[in-house]
């Protein structure tokens, strides 16, 4: 009785290191990844308001739309702001799908630790 106690505590006591080491890792890769979520949609901001000459409020609608996939609010007109939507568009589908990795990886990391799924079997 004794031992399943003290087994149980360590089991606890492990659950809770593991659990610590996903939050830190989380919190991590979030920190990571806002910066460079708040450095893309500026530079979108930015070529909207150059290009299409968009106030900077609709300029940054428009860069957060792209960004999420979601699409653009305003209509293009100007020749210049379609070829930056372009490359804004294809920068966009690219970052995002790397951002949600680099959120997800954590997770993922712990769901395979958690099940022994990282380890070869021989047999």
């Amino acid at each position: 009785m004794i031992e399943d106690t003290a087994s149980s505590v360590q089991q606890r006591q492990t659950l809770k290191r593991i659990r610590g080491t996903l939050v830190r890792r989380l919190v991590r890769n979030a920190g990571l990844a806002a910066p460079l979520v708040l450095g893309a949609l500026a530079a979108g901001a930015t070529g909207y308001h150059v290009f299409e000459g968009l106030s900077w409020l609709d300029a940054t609608l428009n860069a957060a739309m792209i960004l999420t996939g979601m699409g653009p609010v305003n209509p293009i007109t100007r020749p210049a702001a379609k070829v930056f939507a372009i490359g804004y568009a294809l920068f966009s589908g690219v970052f995002f799908l790397t951002m949600v990795a680099l959120l997800l990886a954590p997770a993922l990391h712990h769901f395979l630790h958690r099940f022994h799924l990282d380890q070869r079997s021989d047999g």
